[in-house]
């Protein structure tokens, strides 16, 4: 039986035919375009070595260029942190004055006497009387500070082997000592004699840090980064208290 309208002819078999083959290439170029696109998105989404190695040198140029900026703020920081120490170092000393009607010195300083680097004693001496702790050689059964009033109580140092803004732990490297953010203990100087004058200022006259003589009864400074103290203020990296 044939149904009407079919076509039976020859040419309508060949026609049928092309139009299966065309469909079958068709899919398989569907399917071929489809790897290969996953293909080229599985490559282009990778590092290659080269890219890698690039990225890491662009990173290590940026840390370069940022690590002086970052070093200069640190440093800026503790130059700040140092100022703010120095002034309440003199603010208790002064304290301590209007308090006992003298200065926290040894019972033989009759002249300016520097407690720190460069000083006849390290500054622990004062620290203890001026923290109510009873020890040093003027301090000693609280005969310096009896009514142990706290005139400033710093931190204890973080680190005790490596002191830094603080003072010294008992136990520790120079213990009961002031140390300033860069490790050194901060110098102070008392008018011992009460004329309300540092006869001979640390630095060199009118170089930054004022005349030859100061009128002020009490200083300190820090020998800044370097640990070294400067005479030239002006071309030091220390910090003062009087200026």
């Amino acid at each position: 039986m044939m149904w009407i309208g079919e076509c039976v002819a020859p040419h309508c078999k060949r026609l049928r035919l092309k139009q299966l083959n065309e469909s079958i290439v068709q899919t398989d170029l569907t399917r071929h375009n489809a790897g290969a696109m996953q293909k080229s998105s599985r490559k282009t989404g990778a590092f290659t070595l080269i890219e890698l190695l690039v990225v890491i040198a662009i990173i290590a140029i940026l840390i370069g260029l940022l690590f002086p900026a970052f070093s200069a703020v640190q440093n800026q920081a503790r130059r700040t942190q140092a100022k703010n120490d120095l002034t309440q170092i003199v603010t208790a000393v002064n304290a301590y004055y209007t308090e006992y009607g003298k200065y926290p010195l040894p019972s033989a300083a009759t002249s300016d006497y520097i407690y720190g680097p460069g000083g006849a004693a390290t500054n622990d001496d004062l620290f203890y009387a001026l923290r109510a702790v009873a020890g040093g050689n003027i301090n000693g059964s609280d005969a310096a500070n009896p009514r142990k009033i706290v005139f400033i109580n710093p931190p204890y140092v973080k680190d005790p082997a490596n002191p830094r803004s603080g003072i010294g732990t008992p136990t520790g490297t120079g213990p009961g000592q002031y140390y300033d953010p860069w490790g050194t203990p901060y110098a102070v100087e008392i008018d011992g004699n009460y004329n309300n004058q540092i006869a001979t200022n640390p630095y060199t006259a009118d170089t930054g840090a004022g005349p030859a003589a100061l009128t002020i009864g009490v200083i300190a400074w820090s020998r800044g980064k370097d640990a070294t103290q400067g005479t030239n203020f002006n071309a030091s990296d220390d910090v003062i208290s009087w200026q």
